[in-house]
C-alpha cells in the first residue's frame, strides 16, 4: 500500500468508526442528536466526494480491505447526498467490473440509491419498518425474483437476512 493509500486507509477507517458510533442516533426521539448524526454524515459525504475526485473509488488494492469497507459504509450513509451516493455507485460499479470491489456491496448501495430517489429496490436489502415483529423491505420490483437476484451477488436468502433482526 502507497503512503497515499495508508493515509487514507486511516482517514476512512477512522470515519467509519466515527460512523459507527454516531448510528445509535439515525432514529433518536432526540432531534438535536438526530442532527449530529446528519452533520456527522453529511461532512462524511462531502469528504467522500473529494476522495473521489481525487483516487476514484478507494478499493482494497489502494486501502486495503477494512478501509474500502468504511468507504463503503460511508456512502450508504450519505443518504441526503444522492450526487454522492450515485457517484459512489456508478465508481463501485467499474471496481466490480474490473474485479476490485465485492458485487454484494454493491448491490446493497444500489438498493439504498434507488430507495433514496423514490424507486423500487432490486435486492430487498432496504427495510422500511417492522410490523408485527418482522422487517418489512422496501418495495422490490419483481419480488418473485428477489431471492435469485440475490444469491447472483453473494446475499443469503432474504427470509434467513430477515431472521436476524426478527423479534419473537
Amino acid at each position: 500500500m502507497a503512503h497515499d493509500g495508508a493515509a487514507l486507509a486511516e482517514e476512512l477507517k477512522a470515519m467509519a468508526a466515527a460512523d459507527q458510533r454516531a448510528a445509535v442516533h439515525a432514529n433518536s426521539d432526540d432531534p438535536a442528536e438526530q442532527l449530529a448524526w446528519r452533520r456527522l454524515t453529511a461532512r462524511h459525504g462531502d469528504r467522500l466526494g473529494e476522495i473521489m475526485d481525487e483516487y476514484g473509488w478507494p478499493t482494497a488494492e489502494l486501502v486495503g480491505e477494512e478501509a474500502a469497507r468504511a468507504a463503503w459504509l460511508i456512502a450508504q450513509h450519505a443518504d441526503r447526498q444522492l450526487h454522492v451516493q450515485r457517484r459512489a455507485l456508478r465508481l463501485l460499479e467499474q471496481a466490480v467490473s474490473a474485479g476490485a470491489a465485492a458485487p454484494r456491496e454493491l448491490a446493497f448501495l444500489r438498493d439504498r440509491t434507488l430507495v433514496n430517489e423514490g424507486r423500487e429496490q432490486i435486492y430487498g436489502t432496504q427495510i422500511a419498518g417492522v410490523k408485527d415483529g418482522a422487517p418489512v423491505p422496501w418495495p422490490c420490483e419483481e419480488p418473485g425474483r428477489m431471492d435469485e437476484r440475490r444469491a447472483e451477488v453473494g446475499i443469503e436468502p432474504f427470509d434467513e437476512y430477515v431472521a436476524r433482526f426478527t423479534t419473537a
